[in-house]
């Protein structure tokens, strides 16, 4: 049979994107013989075909099997990056229950950020975008901030060390101190680094000049006065690769909506393991992939071999109403119409006695209801027994 009748026969079978790509890989292949081209062209579609879910098909009770067996395996650890200032990451199933119970914020919220071609290869401008990026504030940049009882004036003392590894000048910080409108600042004429705040009788009355909390509660608002960066940033460093020279910026902490508006940031390429914030800034189909990639992810660094569609299965279920779910009571397993269904997940009695209460009807149409009730479970070659009527797909689906 000749190669271009062959193409025409799987052009019936495969998918368009797959057949296109198809074409295209044969026509760079020059090098390969007509007949071998025939014995790719019949290995695709004979691999195709092998990959097929066949109606009736139990494809989430395999998914939830071929995830939970491999997961009874994984690790409870937190990953620690070496020489990045304490830089820790979840990961093993602590990881993967977040991702599928949907929490709003991972525990350990990171983010990778390229950067943008001319910044990427020079180390030092990679640290200036870094020193923008990290949450600073005044505790950073201090050694102490001292007071007498009685007295209404605070010293702070700056430290030059932590002053130049932020990027923060003395200017900057007296003009931070000035916004606060706390009192008059003035910078010591004999250490640059000191700082006297005299603080007005506003915001310490006389009558307080004595107590102890009321001193405190002022040090503390002192420490937390910002300066510059990104919220919710705690951390920012630079990493570059030995291969290939490009610089990264690592962050303990994530804000997606704010990194990628950054001058120097390469937006296109940005990650963060923080999936809500993925949806509420590029959508629900970058959600949809970043589930997918998160949970490959923590599977591969067990060591662990899980189909990849087993896990788009969860993504899709997860996703597939337009907002981000959780697999529990709360989201995916909640929102299902039969009762036993819900309460065979968790708090029984409660969804038993509520259904009850309403009155409630299941049809037992599910896999989870029939099994309770000692039914024939509706899957595989049993859907013809429940009466289900015959998938229009009969042929099976990709």
């Amino acid at each position: 049979m000749s190669l271009k009748r062959k193409l025409e026969q799987a052009r019936e079978i495969l998918p368009p994107s797959i057949y296109q790509e198809l074409v295209e890989k044969l026509e760079q292949a020059r090098d390969l013989k007509a007949r071998d081209k025939e014995k790719v062209v019949d290995i695709v579609v004979r691999d195709y075909i092998a990959h097929m879910v066949q109606p009736g098909e139990p494809v989430g009770t395999v998914a939830a099997q071929s995830i939970g067996e491999p997961g009874t395996q994984m690790t409870l650890r937190t990953f620690h990056y070496a020489g990045m200032m304490e830089f820790d990451v979840t990961l093993g199933l602590p990881r993967l229950i977040e991702i599928v119970d949907a929490r709003r914020e991972p525990s350990t919220p990171v983010m990778e950020i390229p950067l943008a071609e001319e910044y990427k290869y020079d180390k030092e401008k990679a640290k200036e975008i870094a020193r923008r990026i990290e949450y600073t504030t005044l505790e950073k940049v201090i050694t102490a901030i001292d007071y007498t009882l009685g007295d209404n004036v605070f010293i702070i003392r700056l430290d030059p060390e932590m002053l130049e590894d932020k990027g923060v000048t003395i200017e900057a910080v007296v003009a931070v101190l000035e916004k606060a409108k706390l009192g008059n600042v003035v910078v010591s004429e004999e250490d640059p680094y000191t700082i006297y705040l005299e603080l007005s009788e506003k915001v310490l009355p006389p009558e307080y000049l004595f107590d102890v909390k009321r001193y405190n509660d002022i040090v503390a608002k002192l420490k937390k006065l910002y300066i510059k960066g990104v919220k919710n940033i705690k951390r920012a460093t630079v990493r570059c690769s030995e291969e290939t020279g490009e610089c990264m910026i690592y962050t303990d902490g994530s804000k997606l909506s704010e990194i990628i508006k950054l001058k120097g940031v390469d937006y296109t390429r940005v990650r963060t393991n923080n999936i809500h914030e993925i949806a509420e800034v590029l959508g629900i189909e970058a959600a949809r992939n970043a589930i997918i990639e998160e949970i490959l992810k923590v599977l591969q660094d067990s060591g662990l071999d899980v189909d990849v569609r087993h896990v788009m299965l969860v993504a899709d279920i997860m996703t597939w109403t337009g907002k981000v779910r959780q697999i529990g009571r709360l989201g995916v397993v909640g929102d299902k119409r039969s009762v036993f269904a819900r309460a065979a997940y968790e708090v029984t009695t409660k969804h038993i006695f509520e259904a009850a209460i309403k009155g409630e009807v299941d049809e037992m149409l599910g896999v989870t209801e029939t099994i309770i009730a000692g039914l024939i479970p509706p899957i595989g070659t049993s859907t013809v027994l429940v009466g289900a009527p015959a998938p229009s797909n009969a042929g099976g689906e990709k």
